[in-house]
């Protein structure tokens, strides 16, 4: 079967994206995902996503990491994927779509910028100085000095395989501060089992933990390895924060075919 395919990328973060609105593609091996991920054999992504149709929706985010496994929300794959519906002729003032932690609006600016709406977080919990929330994944942020020079990936891995997080796993973020609303970010995906050169969810888990005004409007500038990405929000309370928004860049790599074998 021969399936065409796009490669699309917000800050480095890149996703195959296959238009599955008639259905011709039911399931998906875990295997087969893992090897289209693959930089070596396959195609080449963090993850891949298909934009299914869905009844009352402009569409459907249905997500997979590079490891092959269905996954939770992916911010920056879902700003690629309403870039993607907009290049096949899905033309909103502001989408309406349904993902792994349910539904998300989303804009694209006169410029380009994709703008996401991330669910509301009501909790943050504090451990040893370190964070953990769910911004649409389960996210552990911790303030560093030097990012840069830090070990991300094997620091990233000791926190996700300890025995607290092993078995589900969790993406874990580095920051340094680098002036009041903006922060230097560096993540360790879970699934892609390494650093990538941003993350969307963690991003946003990030500047919600760095806020910068005690209580209303905040515009945080993150800085990552494949980019800069604003996230807007309000807080509203102690670890309560409503109306937020990622923002950044999602652009079109290449499209081909593929033969998908079973």
């Amino acid at each position: 079967m021969k399936i065409h395919f796009h490669k699309y990328q917000g800050t480095g973060n890149d996703f195959i994206i296959i238009d599955n609105r008639n259905w011709l593609i039911t399931a998906l091996p875990v295997e087969k995902v893992k090897h289209l991920c693959d930089r070596r054999f396959g195609i080449g992504a963090d993850g891949l996503m298909l934009l299914n149709p869905v009844s009352g929706y402009d569409f459907e985010m249905k997500y997979y990491n590079a490891d092959g496994r269905e996954s939770t929300m992916c911010g920056n794959g879902g700003r690629c994927l309403v870039k993607f519906a907009y290049a096949l002729g899905i033309h909103k003032n502001r989408y309406h779509f349904m993902a792994a932690d349910g539904e998300h609006d989303a804009e694209i600016t006169d410029n380009g910028i994709v703008k996401l709406k991330m669910h509301d977080v009501r909790q943050v919990r504090e451990t040893n100085g370190d964070f953990i929330l769910d911004t649409g994944s389960p996210h552990y942020v911790k303030l560093v000095g030097d990012v840069m020079d830090y070990d991300v990936f094997k620091k990233g891995m000791d926190i996700r395989y300890s025995a607290e997080f092993a078995k589900e796993g969790i993406n874990v973020n580095f920051v340094e501060q680098k002036k009041p609303d903006e922060i230097m970010v560096r993540t360790y995906e879970r699934g892609v089992e390494d650093e990538t050169l941003s993350c969307g969810t963690g991003v946003t888990a990030s500047a919600l933990v760095f806020y910068h005004n005690d209580i209303g409007f905040n515009d945080v500038t993150v800085l990552t390895r494949g980019g800069t990405l604003h996230v807007e929000y309000d807080r509203v309370g102690e670890n309560k924060f409503e109306n937020i928004w990622l923002c950044g860049p999602a652009e079109k790599v290449f499209e081909g075919d593929l033969e998908l074998l079973p």
